[in-house]
């Protein structure tokens, strides 16, 4: 039996509250030894009181050692086992912004860089291009015809875009072209598998002729591929739990991953404070949120370890917002670390924060990774998060006689 069919059979229908808050990135490090991580830096009064009557603990996105990206670290949080459930990261960017993949389709996300004079990537993202600058690029992109099938290139945020090729016998899969570092050229698209080896055949072609169309820009000059995927199939989150669930999400990623596990994509927020209206105006229509904060994430890539300090700032002065509405359950976490002192995602475990009105609290006064080594929850995998939420919001009886 596995932990969906338990929660399955556990299930008892109630009218709980569930708010997920997940500020991507969150775990840290400090940038000296014995220093202080940027959420124990943070000055965060309202996390801090809600930990006095909450219980604390470390989530393993996926396990010891190993560093997540986004995809696997949401599905953990979700309750799906990122091992047996794996999702590319370009199936998660084209279901973000409403594209209908069909079966067969192979999604890649992409991201414009900027190449020196010898062909070496300058800069990985292309100076974060604005979105009012990279949208009319990836519309030119998508003019590009290809040897065989169709192509289709959707802009997605900033230095962001989607491309997804439809043609008979593709497969998905293909290693990446971005190599995740400076002052080397991209790599070429190569396939696994005799299907996923037609997929890169395309994408080759589709690279050359997007280089000429390329050519004449200062910043967006090149591009990389990362995440080629299919479609999935994902049981879904009110099969499995129950639950009417709603994802509030600025980025397209984040919203693709919560549209393929079932939640509804609400609204289309561009701040913080907007994500929160719709909390608050939605509060009525479902039983569980899951809201995403990014820039945790973005500060701690950049190495930004003050700005990473903000952005959690920013955060914490949200909660009595939150906390307002009185959810039956209120979860602060992170889908995996993203320490500025390594400017990278990383294997270590994620400050995790849970509140209700029967969790055995523990004796900390403030939320941070210190805390969390020897608070309640302890050391746990983030698979096991979703069914310590339903016992919390008590909607799961007992199992066995």
């Amino acid at each position: 039996m596995n932990i969906h069919t338990l929660t399955r059979e556990l299930n008892v229908p109630n009218d709980s509250k569930i708010v997920m808050l997940v500020a991507d990135g969150l775990g840290g490090l400090p940038m000296q030894p014995g220093g202080l991580t940027e959420l124990e830096t943070a000055k965060t009064p309202n996390l801090d009181a809600l930990a006095t009557r909450g219980a604390q603990g470390r989530s393993i996105p996926v396990c010891p050692g190993i560093s997540p990206g986004s995809g696997p670290g949401h599905l953990g949080l979700f309750g799906y086992d990122p091992m047996e459930y794996l999702i590319g990261r370009g199936a998660l960017e084209a279901t973000g912004i409403g594209f209908q993949l069909q079966d067969g389709d192979v999604a890649v996300r992409c991201n414009f860089c900027t190449l020196d004079g010898d062909g070496n990537i300058a800069d990985r993202r292309a100076g974060r291009i604005s979105s009012e600058d990279s949208f009319p690029l990836a519309n030119r992109l998508n003019e590009i015809e290809l040897s065989e099938g169709e192509l289709f290139v959707q802009p997605v945020k900033e230095h962001r875009f989607v491309v997804v090729f439809r043609a008979a016998g593709l497969g998905g899969s293909l290693d990446d072209t971005d190599p995740q570092r400076t002052g080397v050229p991209p790599l070429a698209p190569t396939g696994d598998d005799p299907a996923s080896q037609k997929t890169a055949k395309l994408a080759a072609e589709f690279i050359e002729k997007a280089q000429l169309v390329l050519a004449d820009q200062p910043a967006a000059n090149g591009l990389t591929m990362r995440g080629f995927a299919a479609r999935p199939a994902l049981p879904s989150f009110h099969d499995v739990y129950g639950l009417k669930a709603a994802a509030i999400a600025v980025y397209p990623m984040y919203k693709g991953l919560a549209s393929l596990v079932g939640m509804d994509v609400v609204g289309d927020p561009k701040t913080l404070d907007e994500q929160v209206d719709l909390l608050t105006s939605l509060w009525n229509d479902y039983d569980f949120f899951f809201i995403h904060f990014k820039y945790t994430d973005s500060t701690g890539e950049d190495g930004d370890f003050d700005g990473k300090v903000g952005r959690i700032e920013q955060l914490d002065a949200v909660m009595p917002r939150i906390e307002g509405l009185s959810p039956d359950v209120l979860i602060v976490t992170g889908d995996h670390s993203t320490p500025a002192f390594l400017s990278a995602h990383s294997w270590h475990a994620v400050p995790t924060l849970l509140v209700s009105d029967c969790c055995r609290t523990d004796e900390h006064q403030a939320f941070g990774e210190t805390q969390c080594r020897s608070g309640e929850l302890g050391q746990f995998e983030a698979k096991y998060l979703m069914p310590l939420a339903l016992a919390n919001a008590k909607r799961m009886t007992k199992f066995g006689a």
